[in-house]
């Protein structure tokens, strides 16, 4: 049984009503998000359990609504409750984010809250946080990749495909000591040890293959010569909406990451309008490829800084 009580709205939220995010709270979530669906990627349940090493997720039921907090470098950070409007509820939120001493206690806030905050608190600023900007295509456009915008991806593709015969399958309980086999040589690659994002990525793609059925989550492989040589993780994260969690390569292959993109492209886009692929983090090799490839429309996120903790 899920060890969190339901907070009731009008009495006082505390640090101590807030519990990790297990597999046990799955049915918690989806019951909130079948009325609230996430839009942005770090709100997904898989994502919060997978990562939960590196930012140590927590939430509190309050009435009917979600309120997160994480954990990042011993810094703790809130999150606008989820579920529907309540000011009695954020203000509770706020009262515990105004006790923080970081410069930012309350963030990953969506453009609709973002703007009810500016409507109900003047006072409060919402500063965009552009390094959290989801970036969400069109499915048919990755899928397709036509005209002059994409022309440079499509050569990088047909090159990579001229160069070496390759087959996709779907991952499955099957093949996914494969995968793990594959991952565990990625990490040597990139030297995972060396890098502590890397290092929380490893043990976070390594949680999803341990759990990949209970998380309902579905996966394409690459495979050349017999060997798995790159793999993409994904789910439905909202009614018209793909999220891509993972996305690994071998470097051995020019413009295998053109094609397992492009492969779960051509397999989602009947079952979604779109891609969500998540943000960049600020890392400019990772924007640059991102840009390349036109997103339809970014999912803006905003943060307060405490001094603005207005109200």
């Amino acid at each position: 049984m899920c060890p969190c009580a339901t907070v009731r709205r009008n009495s006082m939220l505390s640090i101590d009503d807030f519990h990790p995010v297990t597999l046990e709270e799955k049915s918690i979530f989806e019951d909130i998000y079948s009325i609230y669906p996430p839009s942005h990627s770090d709100y997904v349940f898989t994502t919060m359990l997978c990562w939960m090493d590196y930012a140590h997720y927590r939430y509190a039921r309050v009435g009917n609504a979600i309120v997160i907090m994480t954990t990042i470098h011993g810094k703790r950070r809130f999150r606008p409750p989820v579920g529907k409007r309540d000011k009695k509820v954020f203000h509770q939120v706020l009262q515990l984010a105004q006790k923080e001493d970081v410069d930012y206690p309350l963030g990953l806030i969506d453009r609709e809250t973002k703007d009810w905050i500016s409507r109900t608190y003047p006072r409060m600023i919402c500063t965009p946080h552009r390094d959290y900007f989801d970036y969400v295509y069109l499915a048919s456009d990755l899928a397709e990749l036509k005209g002059t915008p994409y022309r440079k991806i499509r050569n990088r593709l047909n090159k990579f495909a001229n160069s070496c015969a390759y087959t996709i399958e779907r991952i499955s309980e099957e093949n996914i000591p494969e995968v793990k086999k594959f991952l565990t040589r990625w990490c040597i690659w990139r030297d995972c040890e060396s890098d502590m994002l890397l290092e929380y990525e490893k043990r976070a793609v390594f949680f999803a293959m341990n759990h990949f059925s209970e998380l309902q989550l579905s996966g394409v492989a690459i495979r050349i010569e017999g060997t798995i040589e790159a793999i993409s993780i994904y789910e439905k994260m909202n009614p018209d909406t793909v999220v891509v969690h993972f996305e690994k390569g071998t470097p051995d292959h020019d413009g295998i990451y053109k094609a397992i993109n492009w492969e779960v492209a051509k397999l989602v886009r009947d079952d979604a309008t779109f891609i969500n692929r998540e943000s960049d983090m600020g890392i400019q090799g990772l924007r640059h490829a991102k840009m390349s490839y036109r997103p339809h429309h970014m999912v803006e996120v905003f943060h307060v800084a405490r001094e603005h903790l207005h109200f």
